[in-house]
């Protein structure tokens, strides 16, 4: 726990994805009280995607924290919030491209377990 899932458009591939998960691991620390070791950051990049009507000159990006049950609506909106912030200084605005960010912060399931080996 933290479980993030990056999931990018490949209209995004100059963007240092590594990076961007080096600087939310402590934003979601500070904000949520998660242990810096315990996050863990998966970024995909999709292929097929449309927004609205269309296809082309659109690029997206959604961020999904996955937590441990017990943080406020509040904490949970907080987080969200700040890492759209965050995407948007390093994602930036692309040439011709309309750029699409969000975040959702949930709760694990009760049968989430876990192991390091």
């Amino acid at each position: 726990m933290p479980q993030i899932t990056v999931e990018r458009s490949p209209h995004l591939d100059h963007v240092d994805w590594e990076e961007f998960a080096l600087a939310l691991h402590p934003l979601v620390v500070e904000t949520a009280a998660a242990k810096l070791e315990a996050c863990k950051t998966r970024v995909l990049r999709t292929e097929d995607e449309a927004v609205g009507g269309e296809k082309d000159d659109h690029a997206i990006v959604n961020v999904t924290l996955a937590l441990l049950a017990g943080r406020s609506e509040e904490t949970k909106a907080k987080l969200a919030e700040a890492v759209v912030e965050l995407l948007r200084k390093h994602v930036g605005p692309a040439d011709g491209i309309t750029v699409h960010l969000s975040a959702e912060v949930r709760d694990l399931d009760a049968s989430y377990a876990k192991a390091v080996l």
